[in-house]
């Protein structure tokens, strides 16, 4: 017997509701996060060169931020406040909500194989924009721990006197840097795909600036 998300995917496609598909205030702490992410990203990368963890590995100078490590500190601690206070904005206001649990619950690694196989045959529909698709959701809370990763093992990085249980957590100050790195290359893996998935579907950008 077909499952009901078989059934779910084999239907027409749904035919899109009028109105708002994002709120303004998912909008703006969206924009903000992004924001911050590539900030902190690209200054990250002028850090990370002046004393690279993988010997023979540095990021092209073009591509960073912050001309110097200095410059760069200051670029990546600015970030850091917007990230931590809009991201746990934007939790805040989703699980008050119940937008969260709506838009990326229940999700399955049966689900997210079954999507993923239609979106590279080219099958997995796209017509309603308020309906999160399984790989979608496992990509965006993806995103969401991979951040809070970030935060951590950079504070682990920062403040690692201060923070001795969390650095001892990371495996030690040196493996906190990697783990630092891990994330943050996964966070960037995140970001390009995204921009990929937006121009296949320009409708969720359009969406995403003007709320429909």
């Amino acid at each position: 017997m077909a499952t009901p998300h078989a059934l779910s995917n084999t239907a027409p496609p749904a035919t899109p509701k009028s109105g708002t598909i994002h709120p303004v205030w998912v909008r703006v702490t969206h924009w903000l996060n992004a924001l911050a992410a590539i900030l902190m990203m690209l200054s990250g990368w002028r850090i990370y060169d002046a004393s690279p963890i993988f010997k023979g590995f540095t990021f092209p100078p073009a591509l960073t931020l912050g001309g110097w490590l200095g410059g760069a500190l200051q670029w990546h601690f600015a970030a850091m406040w917007l990230l931590v206070f809009n991201g746990l904005l934007y939790l805040a206001l989703n699980l008050a909500s119940g937008r969260f649990v709506r838009k990326f619950l229940p999700v399955s690694p049966r689900a997210v194989l079954h999507d993923f196989i239609a979106a590279l045959t080219g099958k997995l529909s796209h017509a309603d924009l308020r309906v999160y698709n399984a790989v979608q959701k496992f990509a965006y809370l993806f995103v969401v721990c991979d951040l809070i990763v970030l935060v951590l093992s950079g504070l682990a990085i920062w403040k690692s006197v201060q923070f001795p249980l969390l650095r001892e957590l990371m495996g030690g100050y040196d493996n906190a840097r990697i783990v630092h790195f891990c994330a943050m290359s996964l966070m960037a893996a995140f970001i390009a795909v995204h921009l990929v998935m937006v121009a296949l579907v320009p409708r969720s950008l359009l969406a995403m600036l003007r709320g429909r």
